[in-house]
């Protein structure tokens, strides 16, 4: 029996500043809103530029604590007001000097469900992240919405099969990847990994990335943010690589069912072999 629903993802170039990024995001809500969308999801750090090109303490400033700042709670009320589920990448205060690149999750009545925070923190030329976020310390959390069960996963996440497999243990149905990937570094990964991870897990997988080159680097964020189903097939056309998108589309949550009871992937699993996979 089919299930569907219409999920949504969202790129965009930084503005210049944080109001007007804001101003963006929620007109891009309003928009999703006005197709249909049941459920959306913003890039990295979606209010902010990606700042981790340089390493300057003038950027801990974006950070506030979620839900009780001001950006969750607007978009709550935001949520409520569009009956949207809402992914919200944001820049997480827990306290003073303990910052996380977090994403909160919005259901669909304003409520807020929870908070995933990226694993895995790069430290490389232009993602200069352990100088802004600790390593995330939630775990895998799979959030139950108004429109099935969602899981996150932030940017340099992907590259690690780990947490994909641990989202899909706990239920996910879709999972989305919020990303700041620049032209050049990882653009060959870019419709392989998430592609194939959606296979291996047997989910949906949305993949969000900016556009564009901000004044803090020289990093070209490509956008062609897309939708993935579980046998790799991209649902619709990928977005473009240089301009503001909005990308709304039906996903089939009946195909789960279909592809898992086809390759029982979870049926053989043989976790009593894996030890040595998490030893230091």
């Amino acid at each position: 029996m089919s299930r569907v629903i219409r999920a949504a993802v969202f790129q965009t170039a930084w503005t210049g500043d944080k109001e007007s990024m804001i101003q963006v995001h929620e007109q891009a809500a309003r928009d999703a809103a006005a197709q249909g969308a049941q459920v959306l999801c913003f890039q990295e750090l979606f209010y902010g530029p990606y700042f981790c090109q340089v390493q300057d303490k003038a950027f801990y400033e974006y950070a506030e604590q979620i839900p009780e700042g001001p950006i969750v709670r607007r978009f709550q009320a935001l949520a409520k007001e569009l009956g949207i589920v809402l992914v919200l990448p944001m820049y997480e205060e827990e306290q003073p000097g303990v910052l996380y690149n977090t994403a909160a999750v919005i259901d669909a009545d304003g409520s807020y469900l929870g908070k995933y925070r990226k694993t895995h923190i790069p430290q490389v030329p232009g993602f200069w992240e352990k100088f802004y976020f600790r390593p995330g310390n939630s775990g895998w959390p799979v959030f139950d919405t108004a429109v099935g069960r969602i899981g996150v996963y932030i940017c340099y996440d992907r590259h690690f099969p780990e947490g994909w497999r641990a989202l899909g243990l706990a239920g996910a149905e879709i999972v989305f990847n919020p990303s700041a990937t620049s032209r050049g570094l990882s653009g060959y990964l870019w419709q392989l990994e998430q592609p194939a991870a959606a296979v291996a897990n047997e989910y949906f997988v949305g993949a969000i990335n900016r556009v564009g080159v901000e004044e803090y680097g020289d990093n070209d964020f490509y956008g062609t943010s897309y939708f993935v189903d579980p046998e790799a097939q991209f649902v619709g056309e990928v977005a473009g690589d240089k301009e503001t998108e909005l990308v709304v589309r039906d996903l089939d949550l009946a195909k789960l069912r279909e592809v898992r009871d086809r390759w029982q992937f979870y049926r053989d699993r043989a976790p009593g072999t894996y030890g040595p996979l998490t030893a230091p």
